[in-house]
């Protein structure tokens, strides 16, 4: 349960069993107002390239998952997502739409 003073961000961090935190990207694709994952994908694709090129490791930060989604009669399907971390998630704010202000909000902190 999200706590009332929690940002947004916060509010979708994920926990693993061993208490390393995430987030997912379509999560975050939403709290920054992307209509459709598939405009987002070339964001987290530039925030791999700036991670790159910060001399990490890609695979440090950026980890392909499936996801479960109910698609109705209690059937479920795979969706492709990634898991985030903390600093993935930073990368994504820098290399995401400014016009948004959500997004322009992030990139001033």
């Amino acid at each position: 349960m999200s706590k009332p003073n929690q940002t947004i961000f916060e509010q979708i961090k994920r926990t693993e069993q061993n208490k390393n935190e995430y987030w997912t990207a379509r999560d975050l694709s939403k709290v920054l107002e992307y209509s459709e994952y598939r405009h987002f994908k070339p964001v987290i694709d530039r925030a791999k390239e700036a991670c790159r090129n910060s001399g990490y490791q890609v695979v440090d930060h950026f980890e392909d998952i499936l996801g479960m989604v109910s698609i109705g009669s209690r059937a479920e399907r795979e969706i492709e997502d990634v898991k985030l971390s903390r600093y993935a998630c930073y990368l994504i704010v820098q290399n995401a739409d400014p016009a948004k202000e959500i997004v322009a909000l992030g990139q001033k902190r």
